[in-house]
């Protein structure tokens, strides 16, 4: 029995799709979706939607990007001790935080319970510091009182 073998390809077209905004110079901005097609002759073809994706959009002024408003900064504080008890209690507006075990082992409590950290663990907490999570909560609290124990507890919050 004799055969050939090849494989068979048809061209599809490619799609990309892009959030752009249309404003009107009046201070009405409008977001749109542009999708581009490129047909199997390799002609491009934009089609604008409403953010659905289904209902036509036609702009009605100057079409681009979408500009992001600029998020707020603020300026956060870098704090440190060392062989020094330390608790997310007693500071408030915590946005990360380092322990790192030089000596011995140090006792860490958090929601979910106690841990002993040895010698040579370093541990870190931390939200990113924007939205809902701008800052720890909950029980954080380190005890380092173990004999021989030493070590640095780095920690950064809003200023």
């Amino acid at each position: 029995m004799a055969g050939t073998s090849g494989s068979v390809s048809t061209a599809a077209p490619d799609r990309e799709f892009e959030i752009l905004c249309d404003d009107d110079g009046a201070g009405n901005v409008t977001a749109f979706l542009r999708r581009y097609t490129v047909d199997v002759s390799g002609a491009v073809v934009p089609v604008d939607t409403q953010l659905d994706g289904t209902t036509p959009y036609t702009a009605a002024g100057t079409v681009g990007r979408c500009e992001q408003p600029p998020v707020p900064q603020r300026p956060v504080a870098v704090h440190g001790v060392q062989n020094t008890d330390w608790s997310l209690a007693a500071n408030a507006g915590t946005q990360s935080v380092t322990l790192m075990v030089l000596g011995g082992s140090v006792t860490v409590t958090t929601t979910e319970g106690t841990i002993t950290a040895p010698a040579g663990a370093t541990l870190t907490w931390s939200v990113d510091g924007d939205g809902i999570d701008s800052e720890l909560t909950s029980t954080l609290s380190i005890d380092g009182t173990a004999p021989a124990a030493s070590w640095l507890v780095l920690w950064t919050s809003q200023a």
